[in-house]
């Protein structure tokens, strides 16, 4: 991975998952790399661990919902190493509920990191490459960014609107140097809802009735690696596993068919998850 070397590569979410497995590999291909979270602890080690295997990376100790620590972080990179080549806005929470029983502060508390933790580095990252004539913006969408999974919607629509802010940036930005890349996992193998918190579900029947997509599930190092070829190879939609890859083909050539048949699966599980409230 060649293109990486000596490239400034801003990494959200880089505490763990595939943050970290992104900026691991960044290292590796000789990049530098500055690795952004809110668990300073969990990123202290994560740099601690690559900077031991002659990697250069930096930690940077902030939330993604706040805009001008984000801005200070893109500034302060830009005036430090002379310029900006990649971004990678991965850092991203989940919460579960029907809809009738999450809170406005539930939807703010996703949207303000999924969505707008995503349009704040973006269009930061974005200025200074547009001024460079060159530079790559890497957005992390979901499989649910182009299809919804029940009992996670405040996550389907920050996912879905990110989907789409790539796709307007790709055009945009197509002509003034700056490529923009929208990347769709599917099921990957981390803690995301180990740590989800959920109301009026059941926890541990939610991931039972969600077991049967981890046959489709990759580690974050695999997913990281197809990431980076992605990348490499300037793709403006990037979807990990067979899973995502499906599902992405079937939206597009039979929406309703989708639905109904993601709504026939839900049925048989719906009310086996929910709690007594």
């Amino acid at each position: 991975m060649s293109l990486f070397k000596d490239k400034v590569c801003i990494v959200t979410g880089g505490a763990g998952g595939i943050g970290k497995a992104l900026c691991e590999q960044l290292a590796r291909a000789g990049g530098i790399v500055v690795a952004t979270d809110v668990n300073r602890e969990r990123l202290d080690e994560t740099v601690q661990e690559i900077c031991k295997k002659g990697g250069r990376c930096t930690l940077e100790i902030f939330n993604v919902a706040d805009y001008d620590a984000f801005k200070k972080c893109i500034d302060d990179t830009v005036d430090r190493e002379g310029r900006l080549d990649y971004l990678f806005n991965n850092a991203g929470i989940a919460f579960g509920a029907q809809i009738q029983d999450t809170e406005i502060e539930d939807w703010k508390k996703v949207l303000d990191v999924n969505l707008y933790g995503v349009v704040y580095g973006a269009i930061e990252a974005y200025k200074v490459m547009v001024k460079q004539g060159s530079g790559h913006i890497i957005n992390l969408s979901s499989v649910e960014g182009f299809i919804p999974f029940p009992f996670t919607s405040s996550y389907v629509v920050s996912k879905f609107a990110v989907l789409g802010l790539s796709q307007s940036m790709w055009l945009e930005g197509r002509d003034l140097g700056v490529k923009v890349s929208a990347v769709c996992p599917g099921f990957i193998k981390t803690d995301i809802f180990n740590v989800t918190p959920v109301r009026g579900l059941d926890m541990q029947k939610w991931l039972d009735a969600n077991a049967k997509w981890e046959k489709f599930g990759v580690t974050p190092e695999i997913c990281a690696e197809i990431i980076l070829k992605g990348v490499e190879k300037d793709k403006a939609i990037i979807p990990v596993t067979f899973l995502a890859k499906f599902f992405w083909f079937l939206a597009r050539i039979a929406p309703a068919f989708t639905l109904t048949t993601i709504l026939k699966d839900f049925r048989k599980w719906r009310n086996n998850v929910q709690t007594v409230a």
